[in-house]
C-alpha cells in the first residue's frame, strides 16, 4: 500500500510541474497585445520577482515568505490563462477561473503543501499581509521594468506609456519608491533624447557647426 501511494504521489506531482511548465510557454497577455517580439512568459516574470524579492533589505519583511509569494502570485495562469483588463473579464470572474484552477492544482500535491500553496495564493490576492502587498509593488514594478526594457530593444523610447499610467500611486514601500525614481529617470532621458525638439536642436548644432568649419 505504501508503494501504490508514493507511486500516486509522485505521478500527482509529476503533472503538477508539467502545468509549472507551461508556465514557461505563456507568454504575458500585455506584451502580445501591444505586438512585443518575442514578450517574456509567466515565468520569467515571477522569476524576476522572486529575485527582486530575495534582494530585499527590509528586516520587518519575512523575506522567505515574499520569495514564495512571488513564485505563487500568477501560478494559476497556467490553466486560467493570462487575463488583463482589457479582456472584458469582470473581477469575481477571474477571481472564480483562477481559484479553481488553484484548487485543481494544489489537489495534485500532499496535503501540507495543498494547504501551504494555496494559502499563500489566497494571502497574495486579497492582500492580507505586509508581504503580499510588498510583492504586489514587485509585480507593478518588474512590469514596467520590462516595458522600458522593451522600448529600448525596439528603440521607441514611451511607446508602452500605458503600463506605467497603470501603475500610478501603486509604490509605497521606500525601496520600491527608490527603484521608481531611478527607473523614470533613466526613461525619462531616453523619451527627452529622442523628442523632435531635441533632434531638431542636434541637427541644428550639427549646422551651426559645419557653416562654421566652412567660413
Amino acid at each position: 500500500m505504501a508503494t501504490c501511494s508514493s507511486t500516486k504521489n509522485a505521478k500527482n506531482l509529476l503533472q503538477f510541474l508539467k502545468f509549472m511548465g507551461q508556465l514557461k510557454r505563456l507568454p504575458r497577455t500585455g506584451w502580445v497585445y501591444r505586438k512585443v517580439e518575442k514578450p517574456e512568459s509567466v515565468a520569467d516574470h515571477m522569476y524576476r520577482m522572486a529575485i527582486m524579492a530575495c534582494l530585499t533589505e527590509d528586516k520587518k519583511l519575512n523575506k522567505d515568505r515574499c520569495i514564495r509569494l512571488a513564485l505563487v502570485h500568477d501560478m494559476a495562469e497556467c490553466i486560467a490563462g493570462d487575463i488583463t483588463p482589457t479582456d472584458n473579464v469582470s473581477k469575481e470572474e477571474k477571481h472564480r477561473m483562477e481559484d479553481d484552477a488553484m484548487k485543481h492544482l494544489t489537489s495534485l500535491l500532499s496535503e501540507d503543501m495543498k494547504k501551504e500553496i494555496y494559502e499563500l495564493w489566497e494571502e497574495y490576492e486579497y492582500q492580507s499581509s505586509e508581504e503580499a502587498k510588498f510583492v504586489k509593488q514587485l509585480d507593478q514594478f518588474d512590469m514596467i521594468l520590462q516595458a522600458f526594457e522593451y522600448e529600448e530593444l525596439e528603440k521607441k523610447p514611451g511607446r508602452l506609456q500605458e503600463f506605467y499610467d497603470s501603475t500610478k500611486g501603486g509604490f509605497h514601500h521606500p525601496e520600491m519608491v527608490q527603484l521608481l525614481s531611478c527607473l523614470n529617470t533613466d526613461r525619462n532621458a531616453k523619451i527627452a533624447a529622442n523628442s523632435p525638439e531635441t533632434q531638431d536642436l542636434e541637427i541644428n548644432d550639427l549646422e551651426t557647426s559645419t557653416t562654421s568649419k566652412s567660413s
